[in-house]
């Protein structure tokens, strides 16, 4: 099946080039002129990945984003004139999966394109069991004895990643090439503030706990091991 793929960007030329070489690839492609339009858009549609403009009228780019990840989260490439670390550490905060910047080569965003999806993809047969909860790599769940928990996909991933190897030390750059991917180039904080949200969603599981370790990162620690 074709993945979806939703540009918004309020300059149809941008739109015309960007849909050419998503077709090219075998892409579907849906347009939106505004995050109105994206908006109504992702409530009948089931989209893959958005590529996304900052700078629009009557909503930004940010904003869009975060009502997108309302209605489900959907992995998001951002496109931008702009370079600046605060506009990308403020896009990666509210969900940003990658960033192009303007004027963009063709090949490169296609090529962006592809590995977010492919990041998205986590092998359904992935189910991880710790003790008595669940790590569902399927449907991006927790499942334990007080209930289930559903947590944004990054978070998931990073959990997933860490729970996959018990009491194994993973530095920053370590996570950050296998959940963000080595053309990122944010900052530690990242990961930080994500590690930050699993803690307080999952406060309530039982049977691990994600520990810092000094100087050197990250692990999950599972009871009894």
């Amino acid at each position: 099946m074709k993945s979806k793929i939703l540009i918004v960007d309020d300059e149809q030329d941008i739109r015309e080039l960007i849909k050419f070489y998503l077709k090219k690839e075998g892409f579907e492609v849906f347009e939106a002129s505004n995050g109105f339009e994206a908006l109504e858009i992702l409530e009948s549609e089931y989209i893959d990945l958005g590529i996304i403009d900052v700078m629009m009228p009557k909503m930004d780019g940010f904003e869009l984003v975060e009502k997108m990840k309302d209605i489900k989260d959907v992995p998001v490439i951002m496109l931008t004139a702009k370079s600046q670390s605060k506009d990308k550490l403020r896009g990666f905060d509210v969900g940003v999966d990658d960033y192009v910047t303007k004027p963009f080569d063709a090949s490169e965003l296609i090529a962006r394109v592809k590995a977010v999806l492919k990041r998205y993809s986590i092998n359904a047969s992935n189910i991880i069991k710790i003790n008595e909860t669940e790590f569902d790599g399927d449907k991006y769940e927790i499942r334990y004895s007080g209930g289930t928990i559903h947590l944004p996909l990054k978070q998931f991933e990073l959990v997933f990643e860490l729970v996959k190897s018990p009491n194994h030390i993973f530095s920053r750059e370590q996570l950050i090439e296998k959940i963000w991917g080595m053309d990122y180039d944010g900052f530690d904080r990242t990961v930080d503030v994500h590690i930050k949200r699993v803690r307080e969603n999952l406060k309530d599981v039982p049977g691990f706990k994600i520990v810092t370790v000094r100087g050197l990162g990250y692990k999950a620690e599972v009871e009894g091991k």
